[in-house]
């Protein structure tokens, strides 16, 4: 169930891209006297339209009273004095969040009434292009500043790249500051919004189609496949929204691209199963994933005792995912101060599970990593 407030807006705060905060007062309290009366909204204006100072609102506000993971926002549903304007035009019939109050229609790249759908009709062959695979949303940043270190060492330009949102998380690429914040920089080239999610620069029916466009219509040299933020865990061994990552890999490796699987690392989450390889990256790498892909595990500097030893670990585990145990190719990629200090570079915020580059470098290195290596493939 929603659980539902109204109010008024007061202030209008920071924007990118597709999304605007605004601070909204409650017209009524709420059970939890603890809870603030003014409260900050997440708002996307292609849903709802422009919200001013004075502009009522309807919000859903269920996550925000439960104190879950949704960067602490109540969010607009509908202006609640008139209706938004009507889009512009009629084309497309892809419709996302399907069968819910907010869902959309957009045109989709793969749609009949796209001028690429000709170009995709047909369409079966990534002409092995590397698609980087990872389950946190957290490694996009640090998967393509890897990418930008390869190029560098290499005397190249950096790679066109394209980020495949996959709907495991956030639904709205909108909700994302990380891609809004790469794509501004020219980190990344493009958004492809996939299955349930939108909001990209281009939509998609599929992971597949996703990843044909990726190649066919933006030329990327290289994809990035990754939920939005927001993932999805029950402490179970299948019950998590990165579990898609596996079948990611089978996606780009059924269309002969070069899948390239990051691994989710740590060496600062307190919780075992996450220590060193995530559970999740052993399940979906090593029980759905059915192609074959190339396994980075990276390698750290010798100078750090703690990241040596938790290296130590990271082999260990890895083992299970290679050949002859698994049918994973193992690939080692250094980890050292070079990719340590692109990612000081970021010009998004690296975060992952509340923790930054300080707090656990193991999982932004090994993420990095994975990028270094797809630029090998090229």
């Amino acid at each position: 169930m929603i659980r539902w407030r109204a109010g008024v807006v007061e202030e209008v705060g920071a924007s990118w891209p597709g999304a605007v905060e605004l601070v909204v007062a409650l017209d009524e309290p709420w059970s939890d006297p603890t809870l603030p009366a003014r409260v900050k909204a997440l708002a996307y204006p292609a849903l709802v339209g422009e919200l001013g100072v004075g502009r009522r609102v309807l919000l859903n506000v269920s996550a925000l009273a439960r104190g879950l993971g949704t960067g602490g926002y109540a969010l607009v549903v509908a202006p609640g004095d008139g209706r938004p304007a009507d889009p512009p035009g009629r084309r497309g019939h892809l419709v996302k969040a399907r069968y819910t109050p907010l869902q959309a229609m957009v045109l989709g790249v793969d749609d009949q009434e796209s001028e690429h759908h000709e170009t995709l009709r047909d369409a079966d062959d990534l002409e092995g292009m590397p698609v980087v695979v990872a389950d946190l949303h957290s490694a996009l940043p640090a998967i393509v500043a890897g990418t930008r270190t390869a190029a560098a060492r290499a005397g190249r330009t950096p790679p066109s790249v394209a980020y495949v949102m996959t709907d495991g998380g956030a639904l709205p690429a909108w909700f994302s500051r990380a891609a809004a914040g790469l794509r501004e920089a020219g980190w990344i080239d493009a958004v492809v919004t996939a299955g349930q999610s939108f909001g990209g620069d281009l939509e998609a029916v599929s992971v597949h189609t996703a990843l044909l466009a990726a190649r066919h219509v933006l030329r990327a040299d290289l994809a990035v496949v990754v939920q939005g933020p927001g993932n999805l865990g029950t402490g179970t061994r299948w019950g998590f929204s990165g579990v898609a990552a596996g079948e990611a890999v089978n996606a780009a490796g059924v269309l002969g691209g070069r899948p390239v699987a990051s691994l989710r690392v740590s060496g600062a989450d307190p919780r075992e199963r996450h220590l060193g390889i995530s559970h999740h990256s052993l399940t979906a790498y090593g029980r759905v994933a059915l192609v074959p892909a190339d396994v980075v595990v990276p390698t750290f500097d010798v100078d750090d005792d703690e990241l040596t030893a938790l290296g130590r670990r990271v082999h260990a585990q890895a083992v299970a995912l290679g050949e002859p145990h698994g049918r994973h190719r193992l690939v080692e990629v250094h980890a050292g101060a070079d990719l340590r200090s692109a990612l000081t570079a970021s010009p998004v915020r690296l975060s992952t599970m509340g923790r930054g580059l300080e707090q656990d470098p193991a999982a932004f290195l090994a993420a990095a990593a994975a990028g270094v290596h797809a630029v090998s493939l090229l």
